[in-house]
């Protein structure tokens, strides 16, 4: 019973284990894209978005609003690639902790006390997306694991040298 137990659990983690790369491209495909969105959408209203970041306290406002439009555009596109997926996770971070920082302090003060305030408040799942890439990385269908594999490949590839040509059948002048 125990061994059907044990085989059995073993069949489902094998079967939760292949779906790692799948789970993996839809968030960063689905979070990727709405990064994209969100990013475009400040670098597209840079006069109210700098007025809104003014509101908030925050220091150059027009510079932050370019920089935050941007990192999440540009950085969105990349995680939506796959491309410098773990890299680029950092500032998207970054990003939304300044958001809750800014904008979302009644949710971080609210973090024990009323964990839903905190949860529900927009920069969560832009951020839980971010970590759960940064942390698992971006999974087999990426572009960032295409580029390994061409790394690998090409750092285990034998190295055809001039001195070996020669051996080979190759006739030198001389």
């Amino acid at each position: 019973m125990i061994s059907r137990l044990a085989h059995l659990y073993e069949l489902l983690v094998r079967a939760a284990s292949n779906c790692q790369s799948v789970f993996l491209l839809a968030i960063r495909l689905y979070w990727g894209w709405q990064f994209c969105q969100t990013g475009w959408g400040k670098l597209h209203n840079l006069p109210n978005v700098t007025e809104f970041f003014a509101g908030l306290g925050i220091p150059f406002p027009g510079f932050n609003a370019v920089l935050a439009g941007s990192t999440e555009c540009f950085g969105g596109a990349l995680l939506l690639l796959g491309l410098g997926s773990r890299l680029v996770a950092l500032p998207l971070i970054f990003t939304m902790i300044v958001a809750y920082a800014t904008d979302g302090k009644e949710a971080v003060q609210a973090i024990f006390s009323d964990p839903d305030k905190f949860v529900t408040a927009t920069p969560f799942l832009f951020m839980l997306a971010s970590l759960i890439v940064l942390i698992f990385g971006p999974g087999k269908v990426s572009l960032d694991h295409l580029l390994r594999r061409f790394w690998e490949k090409r750092k285990s590839a034998p190295a055809v040298s001039e001195g070996t040509a020669g051996l080979h059948g190759a006739t030198s002048a001389g």
